[in-house]
């Protein structure tokens, strides 16, 4: 077998990996809806809400986490993301919904220690409860919410992938987000709104 087919296979098992009793409501953000504000704990031991984020024009909230072989293609992705947007008013928010039950690696202070190796520039959350993912209606990792000011509010604006090309960013043809944020920064609507999240299914906390 071909190395490629072994970087499918794998992918595709933890695409399917710990789908648990919890499904997501149907009641989950779609684009247009106001998103609420939360406060969550942040890796360096602080809380972070967006509304302490006064000068931001919108938030790139992602749901990933430390495990998946997806959200961790997509985690030098995550950072030029950041490094390219946050000075321009969206920064990257990464929340990490996994159940610690289900995926011990998960935990936070592998959170704390992923976020070192990697140099993270940008916040990463622990939703300790699922509710904000549940909120959301994140299913997968990484699964992303752009979210932009009107007025007082945070609006969704996006709701997807990141790209169109998880194993290979040299091969990426269509940058989702990239191409949302541009036409948010000019004034222009989103041209597409919502993408299939390809990823890990989150690992829902089991309370039955």
């Amino acid at each position: 077998m071909k190395k490629p087919y072994y970087l499918f296979l794998l992918l595709s098992v933890f695409t399917l990996w710990g789908a648990s009793a919890y499904k997501p409501a149907e009641g989950g953000y779609q684009v247009g809806d106001t998103a609420t504000d939360f406060k969550l704990k942040n890796v360096n031991g602080q809380l972070v809400s967006l509304r302490d984020q006064k000068e931001a024009k919108g938030f790139i909230v992602t749901f990933t986490c430390n495990t998946c072989p997806y959200a961790k293609l997509y985690e030098d992705r995550l950072i030029q993301l950041h490094q390219k947007y946050a000075s321009k008013g969206y920064p990257v928010i990464a929340i990490n919904p996994n159940d610690v039950t289900a995926s011990p690696e998960d935990s936070y202070a592998h959170m704390q220690k992923r976020a070192s190796d990697k140099k993270f520039p940008f916040v990463y959350l622990y939703d300790e409860t699922q509710e904000i993912a549940k909120r959301y209606g994140a299913t997968r990792t990484p699964h992303i919410y752009l979210l932009t000011r009107s007025g007082q509010d945070l609006k969704v604006a996006y709701i997807g992938a990141i790209d169109d090309n998880s194993g290979d960013p040299e091969k990426v043809q269509k940058r989702y987000v990239e191409t949302a944020l541009d036409h948010l920064l000019t004034g222009k609507a989103v041209p597409q709104t919502s993408t299939k999240a390809i990823g890990c299914t989150i690992k829902w906390r089991n309370n039955s």
